[in-house]
């Protein structure tokens, strides 16, 4: 497939365009069937689908990449594999071996290739994988069937005119509940969360940041993404709990802040009483790898960590470093990235 496509990329956001092909692939009496790319974007299933009623669903998100010699890249698509096999394990779906799950991204960037932006573009090609599940059923129980799929959509780049800090609110409300579905990626956690994030912007905040379901003294996720600081020694630290999704991106930051910057990595409690012990702070994830953090209101007060209009040295150096790897600047460490062949 090679035609041209009448996208303006330097005006792109993040949201939906329909791309020509996506991946389906169905399970049914025990097993994945063979998969196939398909062109229509609209799916049709039982009104009685456990997705529907009982939110039996998950999902991830990865990027395929430009290199400057042109060639197509993934970063890391295994660790999504493994991350959405351990939300399927929670919500008892069936897994998607890892081969097939890799195999089935690359199938999706090749078919869609025209849709992936240029290098130097910043934007690149968004790939939103799921697994549902689908089948006649009504009682409380896992589905008889279930669907796999994978779409793909140009998106722009996160930051338009330069990453810049942001201010974050303390939540009212929990994202997950203690030894609940906060480790998984599935769709009840981003539902609950709809409501806080707008009460905070309409308090004129980027989001809100969720503390930990038990005791709420300590920092678990801001918005939708993973939060790290660094102290005044020189330290990269990362909450850990049982109720934070574990982003792709914030393990590759930990060992690039160790391996790249020389930073003492420690994941553990952060404290919302102890914001004073980080002189930089921010949020991590795929869309924008990360999101600066120039403040924190806690108790009607604003925490101002570095600045809260100039990003962190530490934290640039970290979103370069990461960013460079994934667009094929700079070496990456074994098995990060995966050509698309």
């Amino acid at each position: 497939m090679s035609k041209k496509v009448s996208i303006d990329w330097a005006k792109l956001s993040f949201a939906y365009t329909k791309t020509d092909l996506r991946y389906v692939s169905m399970w049914k009496d025990g097993a994945w069937d063979q998969g196939k790319l398909v062109e229509d974007n609209m799916i049709s299933i039982s009104e009685a689908s456990t997705a529907i009623h009982y939110g039996q669903q998950c999902f991830e998100g990865l990027k395929a990449y430009r290199t400057p010699n042109g060639d197509i890249q993934l970063f890391r698509p295994d660790e999504n594999a493994k991350r959405l096999n351990r939300s399927c394990r929670r919500v008892m779906m069936p897994e998607m071996p890892i081969e097939k799950f890799i195999d089935a991204c690359m199938q999706v960037v090749k078919a869609n290739e025209d849709y992936v932006p240029p290098y130097g573009t910043g934007a690149t090609l968004y790939l939103r994988p799921y697994v549902i599940g689908v089948g006649h059923n009504l009682g409380v129980r896992p589905a008889p069937e279930f669907m796999f799929g994978i779409f793909a959509v140009p998106v722009g780049p996160y930051f338009k005119g330069g990453m810049a800090p942001v201010n974050f609110t303390i939540a009212d409300m929990d994202r997950a509940a203690p030894y609940g579905t906060g480790a998984a990626k599935v769709g009840g956690n981003y539902a609950g969360s709809l409501l806080p994030h707008e009460e905070a912007v309409k308090r004129g905040f980027a989001d809100c940041i969720y503390l930990d379901p038990a005791t709420h003294t300590k920092i678990e996720e801001v918005g939708a993404a993973n939060f790290f600081g660094i102290t005044k020694d020189h330290k990269f630290v990362t909450p850990v709990s049982p109720s934070i999704l574990p982003s792709i991106t914030k393990y590759s930051l930990m060992y690039l802040a160790e391996n790249h910057l020389n930073l003492t990595v420690e994941e553990r409690a952060c404290h919302v009483d102890a914001l004073d012990e980080f002189v930089e702070a921010g949020a991590c994830g795929t869309a924008a790898v990360i999101t600066p953090i120039g403040g924190i209101e806690y108790k009607g007060k604003l925490h101002v960590f570095h600045s809260e209009t100039e990003v962190g040295p530490v934290t640039k150096k970290l979103y370069d470093t990461l960013v460079g790897i994934q667009f094929g600047e700079i070496e990456a460490p074994e098995g990060w990235i995966y050509k698309v062949k």
